[in-house]
């Protein structure tokens, strides 16, 4: 999520929480994160791909930073969640 071409802070995701009413104990703005990677993890996507989206490698910076790498599946993947989503609300 961008703001003005830069990604928002996890403060800004835990203010809207906090506005919402979302305790810190129910929820961490990181927590998105994770419920994502685990959601993911568990409809077979390809972890690396997983590892990819958020900008994170496993002990690779490069690949960190290559957004390009794997680019159409991770758009598979992210077309998916984004459904998902769309037919929980």
């Amino acid at each position: 999520m961008r703001i003005g071409g830069r990604p928002i802070s996890d403060m800004t995701l835990l203010a809207g929480l906090r506005r919402l009413r979302v305790s810190k104990e129910e929820m961490a703005a990181r927590g998105f994160r994770s419920m994502a990677s685990t959601l993911l993890n568990e409809k077979g996507h390809n972890r690396d791909w997983i590892e990819r989206q958020p900008a994170h490698s496993e002990g690779d910076i490069r690949g960190a930073h290559n957004y390009a790498q794997d680019k159409s599946e991770r758009a598979k993947m992210m077309q998916e969640r984004a459904d998902y989503l769309d037919t929980s609300r």
